[in-house]
């Protein structure tokens, strides 16, 4: 079986072309270690020194030296807006005081569907809609392995 065993960030990849690719949700996103199927049905095994969060455009790379382009898949998340930026920001400081995993957009916020949420969130007189969208909430203080690339560089701890 081929293994994967480096992580190729998405801006380290112009002028190689991925082969195939591999759709996966948010919480598919962080891996280590895992049996995986692309799209074009080619079984490999995900095997990293470490867990490290897959971002959308990033390329696993296998052992000949092919990518395996990831791909955020679309799902189903909540958009919440407010009245303007201010009114966003202290929406989005009660969602931080939860500790919920949150996309900053410049006029929205993402967060995973959560009824409990939703009320608090139209309590606070926000607007919440559900769509289907990817899902790439920020990285937390200490670059606990989810959201951006930081440095450009895959080394969450």
């Amino acid at each position: 079986m081929l293994r994967a065993n480096s992580v190729a960030a998405a801006n380290d990849l112009p002028g190689r072309t991925p082969f195939d690719s591999i759709i996966l949700p948010h919480d598919g996103r962080y891996r280590r270690r895992v049996t995986m199927r692309t799209e074009g049905g080619l079984v490999f095994l995900l095997d990293l020194p470490e867990a490290t969060h897959l971002m959308h455009g990033d390329g696993l790379v296998l052992e000949d030296g092919s990518i395996i382009a990831v791909v955020a898949a679309e799902e189903p998340v909540m958009e919440i807006t407010a009245r303007d930026a201010h009114h966003l920001a202290r929406i989005a400081w009660h969602l931080g005081n939860r500790h919920l995993p949150t996309e900053i957009l410049p006029d929205r916020l993402r967060i995973a569907p959560d009824a409990v949420i939703e009320d608090m969130v139209r309590g606070l007189g926000g607007t919440v809609r559900r769509v289907e969208a990817r899902f790439e909430p920020e990285g937390g203080a200490y670059g606990v392995g989810h959201g951006h690339h930081a440095d450009d560089h895959h080394h969450y701890h």
